[in-house]
Order: C-alpha cells, then sequence, then structure tokens
C-alpha cells in the first residue's frame, strides 16, 4: 500500500481512510473486529471515528465507535499498527459541544478512556465554533500536543475563510496548524469543496480527506430506483437527493467506466477522487468484509485522463 504524506505533518497514511461511523450502530461489535481485522490485513490502518458516533441511535450516548475500536485494538494488541483519528465538538448532550479549552481538555481525556489508548494520531475539530475564538482552540490542542496526547490536528466542516484564518494564526502565534480538513466531497457533491475550500487546501498544503465520499451509498450503484432506498437504513434519509437526471448521469458514466476496467462503481468513484492532486485519502466505510475488497481495488485503480473528464463532465454542477 502506497502511503501519502498527510499535509505537512509529517504523518504518512493509506490512500483510503475507514469509516468508523457504522461500528455499534448498523455493524455489532463482533462484526466491527471482523471488519477491522479485514481492514488492517489489507493495509487500511487509517482509522476515523468520532467521540458523537453514534448518539443519534436511541438509548445511545455517543462514543459507541471508539468504544469498539479501543475494544478491537487492546485485544490484539496493535495499536502501534493504527494511525487513529477521531474529533471533538459536535453536541454530546448535557452542554457538552464546541471547542473551548475547557471542553476539549475534558472531551480528549474521554475519547482517550475509550479508545484505551494514551495517544491519538489525528485529533479533529468536527465542525466550526464560531462563539469560540480561535487562538482559544488552537492554544488547547498545543496543550494536548505538548502532553503527548495528541500528534497532530485537523479540522472538519470548515469554511475556506475560517480554515484560512484558523492558519494564520496558527503561523502567526506559533500554534499548531490543522494538518488536514475533511470536507464533503464525492461525484455526487462537487461543489461545496471545489473552489475557495479547495484553493486554501491547495495553497497551504493541508491535507484532504472526504466524507462522504460514495454519497451515503449512492455511488456503489445499488440504488437505481425509489424501490432501492430499503437496501440499506440510510438509503431513505440520504439518497433521494441524488436521485435525479444529474445523479443518473453519474451512474451511467460510472457504468460505462466499470465496463472498460472490470472494477466495480464504488472503486471507480474513490479512485475518481485519489486522481485529485488535493486528496489525501477518502472516507469510506464498510459493512461486510468482502466490502473492503472495493476499497482496496480502487487504490489499485488508475483512471486514464479520458475517463477522469467523461466522470468529470457527467458530474458537473
Amino acid at each position: 500500500m502506497k502511503m501519502r504524506p498527510l499535509g505537512r505533518s509529517g504523518l504518512l497514511v493509506p490512500p483510503i481512510c475507514f469509516g468508523c461511523n457504522v461500528f455499534g450502530w448498523t455493524v455489532d461489535e463482533a462484526a466491527s473486529f471482523r471488519l477491522l481485522d479485514k481492514v488492517l490485513d489489507a493495509g487500511l490502518s487509517f482509522l476515523d471515528t468520532a467521540d458523537v458516533y453514534s448518539r443519534w441511535v436511541p438509548s445511545h450516548t455517543g462514543g459507541e465507535s471508539e468504544t469498539i475500536i479501543g475494544k478491537w485494538m487492546k485485544l490484539r494488541g496493535n495499536r502501534d499498527k493504527i494511525i487513529l483519528a477521531t474529533k471533538v465538538g459536535m453536541d454530546m448532550g448535557d452542554g457538552k459541544v464546541g471547542l473551548k479549552a475547557d471542553y476539549i481538555a475534558r472531551a480528549v481525556e474521554d475519547s482517550l478512556r475509550r479508545l484505551q489508548t494514551e495517544m491519538i494520531d489525528l485529533y479533529q475539530s468536527h465542525k466550526d465554533d464560531e462563539t469560540t475564538p480561535q487562538e482559544e482552540t488552537l492554544a488547547a490542542y498545543d496543550r494536548l500536543i505538548k502532553a503527548g496526547k495528541v500528534r497532530v490536528i485537523g479540522a472538519s466542516n470548515f469554511s475556506a475563510e475560517r480554515l484560512q484564518a484558523a492558519l494564520d494564526i496558527a503561523k502567526a502565534n506559533g500554534l499548531p496548524r490543522y494538518e488536514s480538513l475533511q470536507p464533503e466531497y464525492s461525484l455526487a457533491e462537487r461543489a461545496s469543496y471545489e473552489g475557495a475550500l479547495q484553493r486554501v487546501c491547495e495553497q497551504n498544503e493541508v491535507g484532504v480527506i472526504t466524507f462522504f465520499s460514495l454519497a451515503a451509498g449512492f455511488l456503489t450503484g445499488k440504488y437505481r430506483s425509489e424501490a432501492d432506498y430499503g437496501k440499506s437504513p440510510r438509503g431513505a434519509r440520504s439518497v433521494p437527493k441524488y436521485m435525479n437526471a444529474r445523479g443518473l448521469r453519474i451512474l451511467a458514466a460510472l457504468d460505462a467506466v466499470a465496463n472498460e476496467t472490470g472494477a466495480q462503481p464504488a472503486s471507480i468513484a474513490l479512485a475518481w477522487l485519489l486522481a485529485k492532486p488535493s486528496v489525501t485519502a477518502p472516507i469510506a466505510s464498510a459493512t461486510r468484509p468482502e466490502q473492503v475488497d472495493t476499497l482496496v481495488a480502487a487504490t489499485q485503480l488508475t483512471l486514464t485522463k479520458d475517463q477522469v473528464a467523461r466522470l468529470d463532465a457527467a458530474s458537473a454542477n
């Protein structure tokens, strides 16, 4: 597995980041362990989770995904083989939300306990908090890095303006900078990243870890009509917005490239992202071990310029 640099951090990561939001939600603990075993055996050692996963499930309080990963790493004794990313800032209830220094200091301890580790490789602001000065947030991260609890920091769901401001503040004050950004970006959703946000990342050498890289499963090709929405718990919730003329053009282009390459549509959609110079590692998930093979196949697939151009054209906004 050829590794890629994550921003200027010195961290090298695989070209696919495995998304662990399904753990404890649509995948139980035993199945999560099997998935993680397969993922690591395949060389996909970059795992992304968050403290809030999966608080949206009835009776859950958040931290379920982190807890499963922690149990698995402890049982397998493989923490040194993992590049571990988690996040802070989303609403955990009881006032636990945002990026204030005192909250970050408490939240990181909760994540470390659940993950059963002493250090988080990539600790990310899950969303912007405009009620807290960015100097305060970055200083809080600085203390965690100096204490050996965090290696590198990243951001998610930031605007171009706020990300650039954070980078400027970090430089001016000698504080750690966001080395990565998680934006929503895929063949189905291009507008929010391409443009100003992409320019900020490129100009500042910020690594890009895309989320919803397969558009909630739409780009796997398993959803072709309303009758298919029931194929997954998030089908009816997330897929209908893609089921339009543009979405069908994208699926047709994926089908055409699939016929040419023998690859699955999901592998092609991820390979399209990997062909973008600013993208470091798309985040993609799986609920069954055989789906991991599709993720690995994306890392081994090089699309031609013509194939990329046709996918660009089909997905143009």
